[in-house]
């Protein structure tokens, strides 16, 4: 069988369903293919929780921050659903750290973002619940906040089919073919779609799909672990008690106030070890909810015991950024991959995606993460996955 649409989305993680909304939203035909059931668990758009905030370490980063809020407010609109909480947000910065404090303050000051920095004496007497060694400096922005996980992808889904856009899961793709002026051909099971565009948002997955393209993104992909702890005094440790906050230092820790539950969800960035997405595990790792444990008795006293661990995939490129254009030498099959850290960007991102497919010239610049830089090119380049 053959079908013809204007445009493919191969991928409805968060970041595909997003490329979908938007082109729906604008009026496309659209077709979403998913090789897996939509919701699924197995990649990185799933479970309760992700942070939405201005802190980045570099000015462009920020800028796009300032579009992803918007953006989100744009699909709360649009749904009519609540799915931005403001709890505000700390980045923790130890003494000899490893992660620069002036990145962020910087490149925040540069993008007129306010934010204040506190010595360990003015954290504690506003966020006791926190210990923190001798030297450490916070940097507190008030519109940190947390953005819903499979909830907010679940949104996006709906939208875009509200929009007229078809979703089709476990359909997965066996072949893509760059037919230049004729567009492009996906093959699925059974089934061949022609399109002007394709766009390609399978994260671990990416090769997989880019193969008969002859082209290859240099990428890793680890196995990380998120763990929810149960404090006893559960009220000190809600939205407004507690915010958000990053440790920032190597290793990297991250956690939540309480959000739907009466436990605080932590993770360490990173920290997991190198898989392959087909042949992964999904049970959790004791040594990685031990060594987690240990950083919440210390730094966050009272959380509480791990009560249950989740995992996900992260998909990460060695200069962790964003991958988002053409494929070199196939202008109509475009790529987006988050690199870890995309969820907080998801409408911005497909947003992004959708205008370049259908040739609008993209609202921010997207030079930096094209599929021929530097670090995605030059072999044995160094990974750099701190941000």
């Amino acid at each position: 069988m053959s079908e013809s649409v204007e445009y493919v989305v191969v991928g409805l993680g968060a970041l595909g369903s997003a490329a979908a909304y938007h082109l729906a939203r604008g009026g496309a035909s659209v077709l979403g293919l998913e090789r897996f059931a939509l919701g699924h668990e197995r990649g990185a758009s799933h479970d309760t929780s992700r942070i939405l905030r201005h802190s980045y370490h570099t000015p462009g980063y920020v800028a796009l921050t300032h579009d992803a809020y918007d953006d989100w407010a744009q699909l709360e609109q649009d749904s009519g659903q609540l799915l931005v909480t403001k709890v505000g947000g700390l980045d923790l910065f130890p003494p000899g750290g490893a992660i620069p404090r002036t990145d962020y303050t910087a490149s925040m000051a540069a993008r007129g973002v306010t934010f204040d920095e506190l010595d360990r004496e003015q954290v504690a007497a506003r966020w006791p619940q926190l210990a923190l060694p001798e030297g450490t400096v916070a940097v507190h922005q008030e519109r940190a906040s947390i953005v819903p996980a499979a909830r907010g992808t679940r949104v996006l889904q709906q939208r875009a089919q509200a929009h007229g856009a078809v979703l089709r899961d476990r359909s997965p793709v066996t072949a893509v073919r760059d037919l230049a002026e004729r567009g492009v051909e996906v093959d699925t099971d059974g089934t061949t779609y022609r399109c002007r565009r394709l766009i390609v948002c399978v994260d671990a997955w990416s090769n997989d799909v880019l193969s008969g393209l002859g082209h290859r993104v240099p990428l890793t992909v680890t196995l990380e672990q998120v763990t929810y702890f149960r404090p006893d005094l559960a009220e000190r440790f809600a939205p407004g008690r507690l915010p958000l906050w990053i440790w920032m230092d190597d290793p990297c820790y991250y956690g939540f106030p309480s959000y739907g539950e009466a436990t605080v969800k932590a993770a360490q960035d990173c920290g997991g070890p190198t898989v392959s997405p087909d042949e992964r595990s999904f049970d959790a790792d004791p040594a990685m909810r031990d060594r987690l444990a240990e950083f919440m008795a210390r730094t966050l006293p009272g959380s509480g015991p791990p009560v249950r661990s989740v995992r996900c995939l992260y998909t990460l490129v060695p200069d962790r950024d964003f991958v988002l254009g053409p494929v070199p030498g196939h202008e109509a099959v475009l790529v987006g991959l988050g690199a870890a850290h995309g969820f907080k960007f998801a409408p911005t991102l497909g947003r992004l995606l959708a205008e370049r497919a259908v040739g609008t010239e993209p609202g921010s610049d997207l030079g930096p993460f094209r599929l021929d830089r530097p670090a995605l090119i030059e072999p044995d380049c160094a990974s750099r996955w701190l941000v």
